[in-house]
Parts: structure tokens; C-alpha cells; sequence
């Protein structure tokens, strides 16, 4: 069996890595984070900036980046008893509730409310499975409001301090532009718009869809299987002239590139087998569309639309590591990311980047 046939259980995707290389903050410049470079073809590992990315791009290329931007979803109140309580807004409801994983889990049971200053309360109306709770305002309030006066960026947990006033312009993309994750969309915080224009200067073209990151991205892998595991559903849009583009360029065989996990979960759930766009000609494309995706990509996966990835550097055990690890290989990703640790890469969110073609 080779490997791009073979299963790995979930304890194949551990690395040993120091406490110390997980980024507390960002870099003053989002682009000068480094850049580690893996060649799929034949394994070879390059070293290098960020500011050296655009020169990977070739005529014709797609970027294809994730324009979510991360909501104030982070709520600190009090419970009736007068004690702390927090809820982590997820998404809102079409009969006007929200959907919430709330702490102290074990003591907001439906009926119970946490109210935030002397303005908002909110009750639990319903436990739901996987750590959700759906919760609903009371009073005609405005929640978005609610959540610029009360809320906070809800940084990773491996981030072990509080949010900081940087962090609600620093912990987004420049292409943030439509509200509705509770997680970055981490690959794209290395852009700049001089970054943009390098890419469009030799012929790449970016293009922007949405997927709103939900806490799953952070939610531990508990089976070795990974089969097992069941991913919370994420939604996403690709709009039509995104999909024209990318359409454009897999018929003329020019490369898609994701900017991070969250597009390449995106495209490849919108993938359709008979590009739209070719007539009788077989090619691989997307559909434009809107929906919700609980993809789940692991090795072995063929892909069907991303032909590079940029990606930061995952936690181990994580869905992240194993999707980046079905595209680069097994075996070769994990090698990269020995070396990363050994080169002492700064990791995670607001750590460095890597680049898989």
C-alpha cells in the first residue's frame, strides 16, 4: 500500500513541541513572519519570508482567500447569583436566538440568565449535543451592539492571555469584510496590501470567499480513528464570479490556491466533477452557492480543485494538521514540521506560515 492509500490513526498526527514556540502575539509587521516551503514533488524544505511568498505565484494563479471577518463573540457577565459567566456567541438563529457554548457549562441549564451591565440579559433556552447551548436575548436588543460593548475577540485558548484592544484589528485579515466567525482565518493574516499587489503584479488573481470559522476549529480530536470524529458544520459562499475565476484557471490550467484550510474545505465541498464552464471537456471546478459544510478532510483524500496551500502551523492531533497533512503527504508534512520545531518557527495563529506546491 502506498502512502497516498494509506489510513493514519489520530495519534500519528502528534510532534512533540516546546510551549515556548506557540505565538503570544503577533509580529509588528504581518509580513515578516517566515515562510517554510514544501515542494510535494520530491519533499525539498525551503526557508524563507513571507515577503518571498508572492514570488511563488505564477501567471494565471487564483488566491483564493477567506473574507470572514472575526465577531466580538466573547461575552462576560454575571450569573443571578452574582457569579461570572461567559458565553461564546457561534451564530444566530432565523427565529432570533443564538446558537452558544456558555462556561460554566454545568450550571446554565434552561431557565437559568446572565446579564451584561444593566442593559442585556440573556437566558438558555436549550442543551444542545456537542457543548452548544441555544440562548435567546431578552428585550428588544440589538445583539451586534451588544457585542461591541460587551464582547471581546475570542483568541485561541493556547493564546494564554486576555484580549488586548490590538487584537480586534491585528486578529483579522485585511480581506475581513463580512462578519461571522469566531475564529481568524489565520494563513491570510500574513497579507498586506503590498502583498496584494505583488500577486497581481506577476498575474495572480485574488479572489474572495466566505466560510464562518466556528469553535469546532478548535475542538480536540477524543477517537483515534478519525473517521470517527464529527466535525460542527461551518457555512460558507462562494460567489458566482469566484467561481467564474476559478473555473477560468482550472481550464486553462493555471493553479488554485487556498489561503488556508478554511478555503480549501470551502472549494473542495463545492467541487463538481464537470467544470460548468468547459462544455464537453472534463475539468475539475466549483459551484457557486451558498451552504453548510462539515467536511472533513484526512489522509487519504484526493483533491479535487487546490493545487497549493498556504497554511500556518497546526496544533497536534487537530483536523487542521490532518487536512494539511492529505495534501502535502503524510510523511513529508510531518518531516516539515520536525524541522519547523527545530528551526524554532513560531506556531499557531499568530505564528509563521507554510507554503505547500
Amino acid at each position: 500500500m502506498g502512502e497516498s492509500d494509506r489510513r493514519y490513526p489520530v495519534s500519528a498526527f502528534d510532534y512533540p513541541l516546546p510551549e515556548d514556540l506557540i505565538a503570544q502575539h503577533p509580529l509588528p509587521d504581518r509580513s515578516a513572519s517566515r515562510l517554510l516551503v514544501l515542494h510535494k514533488s520530491d519533499g525539498r524544505i525551503e526557508h524563507r519570508s513571507f515577503r518571498d511568498f508572492p514570488s511563488l505565484i505564477e501567471p494565471g494563479d487564483v488566491v483564493v482567500v477567506n473574507a470572514s471577518r472575526v465577531i466580538p463573540a466573547r461575552l462576560k457577565g454575571t450569573r443571578e447569583n452574582g457569579r461570572e459567566a461567559e458565553i461564546l456567541l457561534v451564530h444566530p438563529e432565523p427565529d432570533g436566538s443564538w446558537l452558544a457554548m456558555v462556561h460554566p457549562g454545568g450550571k446554565l441549564k434552561p431557565g437559568r440568565k446572565v446579564r451584561f451591565g444593566r442593559d442585556a440579559v440573556a437566558e438558555v433556552v436549550e442543551v444542545l449535543g456537542g457543548g452548544m447551548r441555544r440562548i435567546k436575548f431578552c428585550g428588544a436588543i440589538d445583539v451586534r451592539a451588544l457585542m461591541e460593548r460587551y464582547g471581546s475577540v475570542p483568541l485561541p485558548p493556547y493564546i494564554r492571555r486576555p484580549p488586548e484592544e490590538a487584537d480586534r484589528e491585528r486578529y483579522q485579515t485585511i480581506f475581513a469584510r463580512v462578519e461571522g466567525s469566531v475564529a481568524a482565518p489565520t494563513a491570510g493574516l500574513h497579507f498586506t496590501p503590498e502583498t496584494v499587489s505583488a500577486i497581481e503584479d506577476r498575474g495572480g488573481k485574488i479572489v474572495e470567499i466566505v466560510l464562518h470559522i466556528g469553535p469546532g476549529t478548535f475542538k480536540p480530536v477524543e477517537v483515534d480513528d478519525p473517521s470517527r470524529h464529527v466535525m460542527h458544520a461551518e457555512w460558507y459562499e462562494i460567489p458566482e464570479a469566484a467561481a467564474e475565476e476559478i473555473n477560468r484557471a482550472k481550464i486553462e490550467g493555471s493553479r488554485i490556491w487556498a489561503i488556508g484550510t478554511t478555503a480549501v474545505r470551502t472549494l473542495e465541498t463545492a467541487a463538481v466533477e464537470d467544470n460548468p464552464a468547459v462544455g464537453d471537456r472534463r475539468a475539475a471546478g466549483v459551484r457557486s452557492g451558498s451552504g453548510w459544510t462539515d467536511l472533513f478532510i484526512y489522509p487519504p483524500y484526493e483533491f479535487k480543485v487546490v493545487d497549493a496551500l498556504l497554511t500556518n502551523f497546526h496544533l497536534p492531533r487537530s483536523t487542521l494538521l490532518m487536512l494539511v497533512a492529505a495534501f502535502g503527504g503524510y510523511e513529508r508534512t510531518m518531516a516539515a514540521y520536525r524541522e519547523a520545531v527545530a528551526l524554532r518557527y513560531r506556531m499557531y495563529s499568530y505564528g509563521d506560515a507554510m507554503a505547500i506546491l
